[in-house]
């Protein structure tokens, strides 16, 4: 073999070497920092839902089959615009029933006023008794009542037939239908639900145990959704003055400001209590505080990275509010990744304590 081809086959194995060598890429170092007790701030989050401070259900007042719905949910509805009609065929029926007792009611008062006064005549030239005066005084107011009764009845018969009219109470906005054309209205039946825009306000359910740190909290604060998200102080607030039996907690209600737009009844929100005056009653906290970036979040699944040796290691852990403070899953002293989402990349490595 010449000189020239050990060279070639010389090449060609450390090129085969190369290739075949496994690749030693370093993977990020990432900051780790110890977890510390949190320090009391008497802050905490809630759950609140959007309710209308003017919302109404139009209910059937009386029976038949719904002929027409004139709106749908997210409709926008004035005063007395006419929203559905149900069959009022018999309610027509009773009102020509009841126009004909008034004209009987209105000719039995006629003849009883002419025998009257007939009478009274004849009562003055001394041809009647005083006993046929008084009887047929007595016909006559006899006859009145029977008008007023008849003309009560047909009024009754006139509400009746207008109740298959359903007309908006006021300005709103159509939140639900509960019946479609053809549907059975029986009285009492809800139609549709509107309410007010303009006026809404947030729900919390607080919990008896955090009652007291709600009302020595300096402030409340309503977060709206979007894009960021922002807080919101509501124009007034009211502690209902009794607890659920069941739940144990107490309603919270705070009016939100006429300008907020983008809400709807039913809508999730959340409240942030914030008071630095926590109740002297309530007992401290054992909640570690990391950074916000230190958590990871995918789906139901809430964990931090904890620096174990050289490597990281995944761990389930249960935030309070804020999300920068562990209740459950870490030990104070741990030293968690600062980056959570670098700390998940391959070959990823903690950084030497202090660095």
């Amino acid at each position: 073999m010449g000189i020239k081809n050990r060279h070639w086959i010389g090449l060609a194995a450390a090129a085969l070497a190369l290739q075949t060598a496994p690749a030693q890429a370093a993977g990020p170092v990432v900051p780790t920092v110890a977890a510390q007790p949190a320090a009391e701030r008497g802050v905490f989050e809630l759950e609140a839902s959007v309710q209308a401070l003017r919302q109404a259900t139009v209910a059937a007042q009386t029976g038949g089959n719904l002929l027409a719905l004139n709106v749908k949910a997210g409709d926008r509805v004035k005063a007395g615009q006419v929203l559905a009609r149900i069959d009022d065929r018999e309610a027509a029926a009773g009102l020509s029933s009841t126009e004909g007792g008034v004209a009987q009611a209105e000719a039995q008062l006629r003849n009883a006023k002419v025998s009257m006064e007939r009478t009274r005549e004849l009562r003055a030239q001394g041809f009647v008794s005083q006993a046929a005066l008084d009887t047929a005084e007595t016909q006559w107011r006899a006859a009145q009542a029977g008008l007023q009764q008849a003309q009560g009845a047909r009024g009754q018969a006139v509400v009746m037939r207008g109740n298959a009219t359903l007309t908006a109470p006021f300005d709103g906005i159509v939140l639900a239908t509960h019946l479609e054309a053809g549907d059975l209205a029986t009285p009492g039946r809800p139609v549709l639900t509107l309410y007010a825009p303009g006026a809404l306000r947030a729900v919390a359910q607080v919990p008896s145990s955090r009652v007291a740190q709600a009302r020595a909290s300096r402030s409340t604060q309503v977060e709206l959704p979007g894009s960021p998200a922002r807080w919101i102080s509501p124009v007034r607030q009211i502690e209902l003055p009794t607890t659920d039996p069941v739940s144990q907690t107490v309603e919270w209600r705070m009016d939100l400001p006429a300008d907020v737009t983008g809400l709807a009844p039913g809508q999730s929100l959340r409240v942030r209590f914030d008071g630095a005056t926590a109740a002297p009653a309530t007992p401290p906290s054992n909640a570690l505080a990391i950074p916000p970036s230190a958590v990871l979040t995918r789906g139901e699944l809430t964990a931090v990275f904890v620096a174990q040796g050289d490597r990281f290691v995944l761990r389930a852990v249960r935030l309070g509010a804020g999300g920068d403070r562990v209740l459950a899953g870490l030990q104070a002293g741990e030293r968690v990744a600062v980056d959570a989402v670098r700390a998940g990349l391959a070959d990823a490595t903690p950084a030497p304590a202090g660095k």
